[in-house]
């Protein structure tokens, strides 16, 4: 769809329309990427914030990521059973479990964010360098507040 395709009618004129169709594009586009690995974008998004943590707990890991709890155990689970994750019992507390990153999670989270930022890079083709700092900008700005 173009811009001018777009702006026949209010509704696909609106820009919070258009930002949600071109964010449905561009998240199949990185579904698509992490799909070839069998692994959905929650699966690149808890791995992450693990490594960016060093270890988190479980729910932790829930509210850092805004998802809930039992959703964040199935992921978790995912990851440790494809050895990208490990589960231990906290030092400090005994009742917690921590979660953390193994060498194989670590390289795989390498191998994804290269991926990723290809996918990203052909998704604002058409965009310059400005353009694409001043999107990611804005955006931030309307997620922050």
């Amino acid at each position: 769809m173009t811009v001018t395709s777009a702006r026949t009618t209010r509704l696909l004129g609106l820009t919070t329309y258009l930002m949600s169709s071109t964010g449905r594009t561009a998240r199949a586009s990185l579904a698509a990427r992490v799909a070839r690995r069998g692994l959905r974008l929650w699966h690149v998004a808890v791995l992450e914030a693990v490594v960016e943590a060093g270890s988190l707990s479980k729910g932790e890991l829930a509210v850092r990521l805004d998802i809930n709890p039992s959703d964040v155990v199935k992921v978790v689970d995912d990851l440790v059973g494809q050895g990208y994750l490990a589960c231990t019992r906290s030092a400090r507390d005994r009742r917690r479990i921590d979660v953390s990153a193994t060498p194989a999670g670590r390289a795989l989270l390498a191998e994804l964010t290269e991926e990723l930022t290809a996918v990203e890079q052909d998704v604002l083709a058409p965009l310059t360098d400005g353009e694409r700092a001043q999107l990611a900008f804005l955006l931030s700005r309307l997620a922050d507040s």
